[in-house]
């Protein structure tokens, strides 16, 4: 069985479980493949980013397995998964993604509801009178 290198990314409420495997840099998304599962080319590019950065996006296929979340959420938690898996694979890539920032968990997540308020911070229209 050929060596595989695993990285757990989050983002928002998105957790993605990414596995590189030795390949020539297909990209596989809960079973289906990334232009198929994200339509959108920028949620592409931000998924491979890591590979590009470190130049070996022809050398490992990713299939990940992502839950929750939207879109962009995902792609950022795939993102985030990739480079940690690329980090067990090889720990001198760490200055480059480090400096890239795909190490750092994106912590914004949506803030609450607050009770007499519309949404967290949206109030009704105040009047005077």
């Amino acid at each position: 069985m050929a060596v595989s290198y695993y990285g757990t990314g989050r983002r928002k409420t998105s957790v993605a479980r990414v596995r590189l495997v030795p390949g020539e840099g297909n990209v596989v998304i809960n079973g289906r493949h990334i232009d198929e599962y994200f339509g959108i080319k920028t949620l592409d590019l931000i998924v491979k980013q890591p590979l590009n950065l470190t130049e070996t996006a022809d050398k490992y296929d990713v299939i990940a397995n992502v839950q929750g979340g939207g879109p962009s959420g995902q792609a950022g938690a795939i993102r985030h998964g990739i480079s940690r898996a690329l980090l067990e694979l090889d720990a001198e890539l760490r200055p480059a993604l480090k400096k890239a920032g795909f190490l750092t968990r994106d912590p914004r997540e949506k803030e609450r509801r607050k009770y007499g308020l519309k949404k967290a911070r949206k109030a009704s229209q105040f009047s005077k009178r």
